[in-house]
């Protein structure tokens, strides 16, 4: 009860801050977005019991970061918690570190079933989704001591979103694993989130992708911060539904019966995560698409992203049709949930890259 009145009690005064205080840089679309967070983040803090500790932990992270840095970016250099601990990049690099560590652990479970490296499995995961979450939002601090011009969600560039990709996955996973009461897949699961922790860490040292920078114009839109994050709550979803799937395909093929869960409960959470993903995807695209007509003049225009988006929204349509309407089950859905990793995986990074368009951003 002391937990939820804290946790309660921290959303409503950080709101209420922020609207005194910051409401002449926010227009009333972006005042409506911190407005239904209210509601929003409360019910998930009670829907997901664990999510209360994680919201403490980041805002109390947070708030040590912003009284150290005095209002000047420079203090990070001469104070010795900001340097190694508190500052964004700091965070992360210890989220880098704790993912492979989370990863090493659950493989040994899966091995050994040793339940005790199976919690510290999960107990590793939690700390690095706890120091990325709270390096994202440091770094949101740390834009707007750079310039108020500058200053920006962080969720703009290849970098912040591969560290965005790497928290959403890995939280959804954690719900997945305790609803499920299993650890077994997350050996599997967290083979994906390595794979973006790898390309964060290439970026970091090889491209010095971690520089903030100012938005370009088109970004420059209240519809960055709830488009962006919907995508990626789907692409993380079928993230997880690919790894359940491959693991899954490996039961079927080699035995693996000791250390995988049953056939049911992963095609269970195969389909609930696509059918979430489905569902996040769906409203990402709409976002999207008014984004587009207010900053393009026009909801479509069959931009490279907007045809491979609507490529990954038909497979994912015709793989739910095809298991609630046809009953298919078993090793197909498997397969076809991996080529649509494969397909998404395109569709978030590869179209960025190697196509021209309005939506190319990224940059290697």
């Amino acid at each position: 009860m002391t937990l939820s009145i804290l946790y309660i009690a921290s959303i409503l005064i950080a709101a209420g801050y922020s609207l005194i205080n910051f409401t002449e840089f926010m227009d009333r679309y972006e005042i409506g977005i911190l407005v239904l967070s209210i509601p929003s983040f409360i019910w998930l803090g009670f829907f997901w019991p664990s999510f209360k500790k994680l919201f403490l932990t980041v805002l109390i992270l947070l708030l040590s970061a912003i009284y150290m840095f005095q209002g000047d970016l420079a203090n990070q250099q001469s104070s010795f918690l900001l340097k190694y601990f508190l500052s964004s990049q700091s965070l992360i690099m210890w989220m880098t570190f704790f993912f492979p560590l989370s990863l090493l652990t659950y493989i040994y479970h899966s091995i050994k079933d040793s339940m005790f490296f199976g919690k510290l499995g999960t107990n590793f995961s939690w700390i690095a989704i706890t120091a990325g979450f709270s390096g994202l939002m440091v770094r949101w601090y740390e834009s707007y001591l750079i310039s108020l011009d500058v200053g920006h969600i962080p969720i703009s560039n290849l970098y912040e979103v591969f560290v965005l990709f790497c928290l959403i996955t890995g939280s959804m996973y954690l719900y997945y694993e305790h609803k499920s009461e299993t650890k077994k897949l997350g050996s599997f699961v967290l083979i994906i989130i390595n794979a973006a922790v790898a390309f964060i860490l290439w970026y970091t040292f090889a491209k010095s992708a971690d520089a903030i920078q100012p938005l370009v114009p088109a970004l420059q839109s209240y519809w960055m911060k709830i488009h962006v994050p919907s995508n990626f709550i789907g692409y993380g979803a079928f993230s997880i539904s690919a790894m359940i799937a491959l693991a899954s395909l490996l039961r079927n093929s080699f035995g693996l019966k000791k250390i995988l869960p049953s056939s049911y409960v992963m095609e269970d959470l195969m389909y609930k995560s696509i059918a979430i993903g489905f569902i996040f995807f769906t409203i990402a695209t709409i976002l999207g698409a008014i984004w587009a007509a207010e900053a393009w003049g026009g909801y479509w225009s069959w931009d490279p992203k907007e045809t491979w988006a609507l490529i990954v929204w038909l497979n994912y349509a015709a793989w739910l049709h095809l298991r609630l309407v046809k009953g298919l089950r078993g090793d197909i859905l498997a397969w076809w949930s991996l080529i649509g990793l494969l397909i998404t995986t395109f569709a978030f990074i590869g179209v960025n890259l190697f196509l021209s368009g309005l939506h190319s951003y990224g940059e290697l």
